[in-house]
């Protein structure tokens, strides 16, 4: 839980408020939910390859946008591995996990305007902004492939 209840973390992530344990589990049972749209859907953990250590989630998730079907590459790490590209390592892995095994062209990257590390990660994927939404009374723009 201790992701969720960092401010910075979770600054960009749904309304942007910290969990406590209640709503860390109503979180978890969100992300166990996107498992069963299929195999190849939901957020994994992300861990660190030399020292094994948990340093955030990451995964291709269903979303609906403005009545579309579409698949976002979603990402949170930990506050002490930002800047070090592991964010944009994970999502090259998902597009290409995606391509590959979903056999689709087009993902999606939904990211608030402040945020400006993932507005980065997605530039580097070579994803375009596609439309400016609101969702869940957030401005968010989407990014897509």
């Amino acid at each position: 839980m201790s992701l969720l209840s960092d401010p910075e973390v979770v600054r960009f992530i749904g309304n942007g408020k910290t969990k406590d344990k209640s709503g860390g589990e109503d979180f978890l049972n969100w992300i166990y939910n996107t498992y069963k749209v299929g195999e190849h859907f939901g957020l994994m953990v992300l861990v660190h390859k030399e020292d094994h250590i948990p340093i955030g989630h990451a995964g291709l998730v269903p979303q609906t946008i403005n009545g579309k079907d579409e698949i976002e590459i979603g990402y949170w790490i930990a506050r002490e591995y930002w800047g070090k590209g592991y964010a944009t390592e994970a999502a090259k892995a998902l597009l290409d996990y995606g391509r590959k095994h979903l056999l689709k062209e087009r993902f999606i990257a939904l990211i608030q305007p402040d945020n400006l590390a993932s507005l980065h990660v997605a530039r580097k994927l070579g994803m375009q902004l596609d439309k400016e939404v609101v969702l869940g009374g957030q401005d968010v723009k989407v990014f897509s492939t």
